[in-house]
């Protein structure tokens, strides 16, 4: 429609030339994509996003619903530059035009950085990585709560450091999300959730991956919920190059997960060496205080003043003899006690040995790399394996 012909021009209302604009706009620009800086980024409580894209001549209005920005991976912030993919849109009503935003994603992996780097001063400032803050790692914990995927490589390895240093250990593991849409938001309800438990300690982490691979670890709420923890939380998270802000806000970082479970468990043949090791000092000192005690009344004997009867020298001898007594019995009482213990040690860690059972005449049934405890957790119409002390058989559906 020529809005302007020379003869009878029509006259529209400002209704019909706002929906003539809306339609021609929505169906000329169904698709854009466009790169521009973030800025007057806001998160409705509702879960929809309202902000701003602009660059160095022009902005324009943003809106990305819940259902569409559930899937981005990062959390937006002022003044990092994305790309945005959807549609425009016009708003009658206000006369206004903007974005409808189905995806979006940093321009670059520098974009990545520099939010790292902006939340990690903000952070910073606020004291949550201060020293004074960090709670410290239990030598002997009795249960520890992971935090991560559980078919991950990462929680396999933990397990076997655990069964390994310290087969005394009792592992609670909550499954969570460590990548992707919502991994933050579950990593941060996963801590939380383990606080509530009966435990000694936290483990958080997974294996390696790119920066935005890793970047669940990164957002604040993940390391709001580490700082507010009120059990010690030990953050192992990628390889030894990778940091993260859980790695700053965590009580202890280790480099990877599988040292983290190593810097969170104790080595039982290190306390059997220790207590080997205080076994022989107790001994050396024993000897050293009869030694100084022999001296001592072979001096008082060769003195010239010596001039004290027999029965005084018989009296040192039996004073000599009760303290030799009584200390051979103490030492002997706290050495057994210990012997004891690295007995019953020793025979747990013999029961740990699955190929002793599976001697037995028992057999381990697994599905899907899973271990089936009960009847019910075998699906039926899917193969799985029987393992006997020999071999493993496969039985196929």
């Amino acid at each position: 429609m020529d809005l302007f012909e020379k003869e009878e021009t029509k006259i529209l209302s400002v209704s019909q030339i706002s929906s003539l604009i809306k339609k021609i706009v929505e169906e000329t620009f169904s698709q854009v994509v466009v790169i521009g800086e973030i800025s007057n980024f806001k998160a409705h409580y509702s879960g929809h996003w309202y902000f701003t894209l602009k660059d160095e001549n022009a902005q324009i209005s943003c809106t990305m619903w819940k259902g569409m920005n559930s899937y981005v991976f990062f959390t937006p912030q002022d003044g990092i530059k994305v790309v945005v993919t959807g549609r425009i849109t016009v708003y009658p009503p206000r006369g206004n035009y903007q974005i409808e935003v189905r995806s979006m994603k940093p321009a670059g992996e520098g974009e990545l950085q520099a939010a790292f780097e902006k939340l990690k001063r903000k952070l910073d400032s606020e004291g949550l990585f201060d020293t004074d803050h960090k709670k410290s790692i239990p030598k002997f914990p009795e249960k520890i709560g992971v935090a991560t995927a559980s078919d991950g490589a990462a929680f396999k390895d933990m397990i076997s450091v655990a069964q390994r240093r310290f087969p005394l250990l009792e592992i609670i593991l909550r499954p969570c999300k460590v990548q992707g849409e919502g991994a933050s938001e579950d990593l941060a309800k996963a801590v939380e959730e383990l606080n509530k438990l009966d435990i000694d300690l936290i483990i958080i982490g997974r294996g390696g991956g790119s920066l935005e691979d890793l970047w669940a670890f990164n957002e604040e709420i993940v390391a709001r919920a580490i700082y507010n923890s009120r059990v010690p939380v030990i953050s192992g998270i990628g390889h030894e190059i990778d940091f993260t802000i859980s790695d700053f806000v965590a009580d202890l970082r280790a480099p990877t997960p599988t040292a983290a479970m190593e810097l969170a468990t104790p080595n039982i043949d290190e306390i059997q060496s220790f207590i080997y090791e205080i076994d022989r000092i107790m001994n050396s000192r024993m000897d050293e205080i009869i030694r100084l005690q022999s001296d001592q009344i072979d001096s008082i004997m060769h003195s010239y003043g010596f001039r004290i009867p027999q029965n005084l020298i018989a009296t040192k001898r039996q004073f000599l003899d009760n303290i030799y007594f009584r200390m051979d019995s103490s030492i002997k009482s706290v050495l057994q006690q210990w012997k004891n213990q690295v007995i019953l040690l020793s025979r747990i860690l013999e029961s740990f040995d699955i190929n002793k059972t599976l001697k037995r005449g028992f057999t381990l049934i697994s599905q899907n790399s899973r271990l089936i405890k009960k009847s019910a957790d075998l699906d039926k119409d899917k193969s799985f394996n029987i393992k006997f002390y020999d071999k493993m058989i496969e039985i196929k559906k």
